[in-house]
């Protein structure tokens, strides 16, 4: 499948796959690792995000004072969307960024843009994703990718139905073309997928722009809430377990600023946890509607958070684990979350398997990283899996 058009700076290059993220490259200096921790200290890190429920880590982690706590000073970067975040930390910019989870594996590849190596040490977390589609499919009788097939080939004559994805390498786009295809659609022949930044999905399905999109919270419960649209599908129940976002840094950075990378990864390991708590609900929500940072009514943050998920049209019920910020392990970058993008890169047709495997992912997926930030904050090791993984799993 080819990626659908993107806006690049640069012309794409081909680059050399490092041998291993946690080697140093040559000539990556000590002198930045063994800074003065004052020194350190007044040194600002700029951390990108995207208006997202699933951006909280971030968002707690500066407001609860947790990067202070590791000696970190932060600026956080509200971001349209995910090319302008891609750009940002390929070209320095930004230091690190809420990411979707494909991003490090596409820059490092040089995917959709000039090739950059990058990783990641930490998973923010699972699921948080939903397909919505327009409230006039609903008036026609589609409630479902059964009758939406129907629908689409009863007028494929009149018009090409048109739906959004947040990013050409993203879950959203694999979620929404696998939940397609179940139904029999043919994502490259029978519709349309562009590329539309998420605070914009809902807007462009009002003015009928789009028939349908793949997003992430709390845009599918605005597009509920302004009855633009209602909820088919939600991904905790098409792909449970599948990575949503992570850290993402570039490897120069990592290797150059690793105390500061390091402190970084703990103190947002931590804001996980606390997003991961109930009891820790109302407060987030109430952060989290402030404009600065997501910016919509606190009933729109609700159902993404507590999983009690409005689907629309009086349909209304639990979901498991809607939005995973920490609990099963879902921090750590292990081989089994590797192994979920590299089967989606490949099934999908943006790669082959001779530059995108397993010993790549566990280069993009450092669970070295994670493990000594873990030990800054207590945990215990863990004992990954990851080398025992297979691509079929």
């Amino acid at each position: 499948m080819p990626l659908p058009t993107q806006r690049r700076r640069r012309s794409p290059k081909r680059c050399a796959i490092p041998a291993d993220a946690n080697t140093p490259a040559p000539g990556a200096g000590s002198n930045r690792a063994t800074t003065p921790a004052t020194e350190a200290r007044a040194r600002v890190l700029r951390l990108g995000f995207v208006p997202l429920t699933d951006g909280a880590p971030l968002i707690m982690a500066q407001e609860l004072g947790l990067f202070a706590k590791y000696g970190l000073r932060v600026a956080l970067s509200r971001e349209l969307g995910w090319a302008t975040i891609r750009d940002k930390i390929i070209h320095g910019e930004i230091d690190a960024a809420h990411a979707l989870a494909p991003m490090p594996f596409a820059a490092t590849l040089g995917l959709g843009s000039v090739c950059c190596p990058c990783l990641t040490g930490l998973v923010l977390n699972l699921h948080g994703n939903a397909i919505t589609l327009s409230q006039r499919l609903w008036t026609d009788g589609i409630r479902d990718a059964a009758s939406l097939r129907e629908g689409i080939l009863n007028r494929r004559r009149e018009r090409t139905f048109t739906f959004g994805a947040v990013a050409a390498l993203s879950s959203h786009l694999y979620l929404l073309r696998t939940w397609l295809a179940a139904a029999g659609i043919q994502p490259d022949r029978d519709v349309r997928i562009v590329i539309v930044p998420p605070p914009q999905m809902v807007s462009n399905l009002k003015a009928g722009h789009l028939d349908g999109f793949c997003a992430g919270e709390p845009w599918n419960s605005m597009a509920v809430r302004c009855g633009a649209g209602w909820c088919a599908a939600v991904s905790a129940e098409l792909a449970p377990g599948h990575p949503e976002k992570v850290l993402m840094v570039r490897r120069d950075f990592a290797e150059s600023r690793e105390k500061e990378h390091l402190a970084l990864v703990a103190a947002l390991l931590e804001a996980c946890e606390f997003c991961d708590r109930p009891e820790n609900r109302t407060r987030m929500i109430a952060t989290l509607s402030r404009p600065e940072y997501v910016g919509v009514p606190a009933g729109a943050l609700e159902p993404g958070l507590s999983g009690v998920f409005d689907f629309g049209h009086g349909r209304t019920r639990l979901v498991s684990d809607f939005t995973n910020f920490h609990h099963h392990d879902a921090n750590e970058p292990t081989g089994d979350k590797a192994a979920w993008i590299v089967r989606q890169l490949r099934e999908h047709n943006h790669v082959d398997s001779t530059v995108c495997n397993m010993s790549l992912g566990r280069r993009v997926f450092s669970h070295s990283i994670y493990e000594s930030a873990a030990q800054l904050v207590g945990k215990p090791p863990t004992h990954s899996t990851e080398a025992h993984l297979s691509l079929s799993a």
